[in-house]
């Protein structure tokens, strides 16, 4: 399994998990095997200055990750996410080493979307 998190600074496992997927600076890919970190990769985001809907998705999928941590995201990319064999999961928090072992441990699941996407309606079912 590989997963991709977000990192505010490229120091691999001791960054900081970044607040927002659409935001990070970094992406730290970790190959998880046997339960435990087997290598990492650290990744700039090449979508830093503004991206379209399902470009990060796609650039994290083509790296081979399967699931995604982040401090938060939107609705509709935990939709793309998922439209792209990816696990997304929010609240991530603390260094990169530590969200992978919660996340392995169990205690960091599912994603619901970040207060902004709420607020603005992103994703929300139009009613007739």
């Amino acid at each position: 399994m590989k997963v991709a998190i977000t990192a505010e600074t490229g120091v691999g496992l001791d960054a900081q998990v970044a607040g927002h997927f659409g935001q990070t600076s970094y992406f730290v890919l970790a190959e998880i095997a046997d339960g435990t970190i087997a290598a990492t990769e650290v990744l700039a985001n090449p979508f830093l200055a503004g991206h379209r809907p399902g470009e990060v998705p796609a650039f994290i999928r083509a790296h081979g990750a399967n699931v995604i941590l982040s401090g938060g995201m939107g609705i509709r990319a935990i939709h793309i996410f998922d439209a792209h064999d990816i696990t997304a999961v929010t609240g991530a928090s603390g260094t990169v080493r530590q969200a992978v072992t919660d996340y392995l441990a169990g205690a960091l699941a599912g994603a619901s979307p970040c207060a902004d996407s709420v607020k603005h309606h992103h994703g929300a079912p139009s009613h007739v």
